[in-house]
């Protein structure tokens, strides 16, 4: 399958720094959807203005980006070949989205990935001390870091037959 990236067609001048703006890739379908559901009603254009070319609150517009995100999440489900879909929906959302609406969608996206990606772990305050003073003993930058240093720790020793009632 082909995975090559579409990327965004200026309406403006096209910027000479910064990363090239891209349109949506399959594997961000499903984050996206929520978002642009979110943003694509009339009122919710009429209320950022700048993000948006002119018309782009028409029902028509609606309609067709609405109707095409429900296709491409179809046949996203079935595993099918969704390139033309995909292509016709980025199509139309570079018509509707202006340069900066579009970027601080791509904004967003990111945001909302990096979310994903992290999770929370309540712990109480107590352990919360003794993890930063093992930071501290063991000079780690990151709870990250020293989590990872003792499970690495206890798998060490559940995998040395040798270790077997030892003790540290």
């Amino acid at each position: 399958m082909n995975h090559t990236k579409q990327e965004w067609q200026y309406h403006s001048n096209k910027p000479t720094k910064g990363r090239k703006l891209l349109l949506l890739q399959r594997d961000e379908i499903v984050i996206a959807l929520p978002l642009l559901f979110r943003l694509i009603p009339r009122d919710q254009i009429l209320k950022r203005l700048d993000w948006f070319e002119s018309g782009a609150e028409s029902e028509t517009n609606f309609l067709k980006v609405s109707e095409l995100l429900s296709l491409v999440t179809r046949k996203r489900k079935l595993n099918s070949d969704l390139r033309v879909e995909l292509e016709q929906l980025n199509l139309c959302l570079n018509q509707m989205f202006s340069d900066y609406g579009w970027r601080m969608v791509r904004k967003e996206l990111a945001q909302v990935k990096k979310r994903k990606k992290k999770s929370h772990i309540e712990l109480s305050n107590d352990l919360i001390h003794r993890l930063k003073a093992f930071m501290s003993i063991k000079q780690l930058d990151s709870f990250d870091q020293a989590l990872d240093f003792l499970l690495s720790e206890c798998e060490s020793l559940q995998i040395d037959p040798s270790n077997e009632g030892e003790t540290t």
